[in-house]
């Protein structure tokens, strides 16, 4: 049994449990963060000294933290290939994928856009850096939206650990009131995300909780 804390808001725990979700494990999941608070306690801290979440714990197993490393410890447990291929060369490919999507799209979209247009109070909004930082991730979906007019999934025709990476923030990129290019191919990409129950069930959902109460 995988024991997760994290509240369901959180876009870092959304691609660990939409993860959780694809594989079919048992779990019991801990609100913590943001408005449920917890994270500076002695407890917690002692399972992330970062006061961060998502953390998790497999069984009697040690804590862990960071996603991607989370992701990494639940495909190569609990997965297979083409989800998490068995070859080195596969499998390597896939992580490169994965860690590009982090680096270059979850985080670049976030802290710089999500938190400034959401979590933001209009009136302390600017604009200028806002656009800055649209600029600077949609050159990087520019390069996911070459891929995907030879495949359906980011590293080919299989769904893959690459993919909750990359999708787990498209859902909030196209709900929020931002510019966007007209990116045929990754609404195509979001409408079969879409089709999956796990993509719905822990990504797909609402982020009130999350909005500035300032005007």
């Amino acid at each position: 049994m995988l024991e997760i804390w994290g509240r369901r808001t959180s876009s870092n725990v959304q691609a660990l449990m939409w993860c959780v979700g694809e594989l079919g494990l048992d779990y019991i999941r801990h609100d913590a963060g943001h408005i449920y608070g917890g994270t500076d306690t002695k407890e917690f801290l002692e399972l992330n000294p970062n006061g961060t979440v998502p953390v998790l714990r497999d069984s009697d197993g040690p804590a862990l933290w960071e996603t991607g490393a989370i992701l990494r410890y639940l495909a190569g447990r609990y997965a297979s290939s083409p989800f998490w291929p068995d070859d080195p060369v596969g499998r390597a490919h896939v992580d490169k994928w994965a860690e590009w999507a982090k680096l270059n799209v979850a985080m670049q979209f976030t802290a710089p856009i999500f938190w400034r247009v959401v979590r933001t109070p209009q009136n302390q909004q600017d604009p200028v850096v806002i656009a800055a930082a649209l600029e600077q991730l949609n050159s990087k979906l520019a390069i996911a939206e070459q891929i995907l007019e030879d495949n359906s999934w980011i590293c080919g025709a299989e769904f893959t650990l690459a993919d909750i990476q990359l999708g787990h923030v498209l859902y909030r990129y196209f709900e929020i009131d931002i510019d966007r290019p007209d990116w045929r191919r990754l609404r195509r990409y979001l409408d079969d995300l879409m089709t999956r129950r796990a993509f719905r069930e822990h990504v797909a959902i609402s982020y009130d909780e999350l909005r500035s109460s300032l005007p």
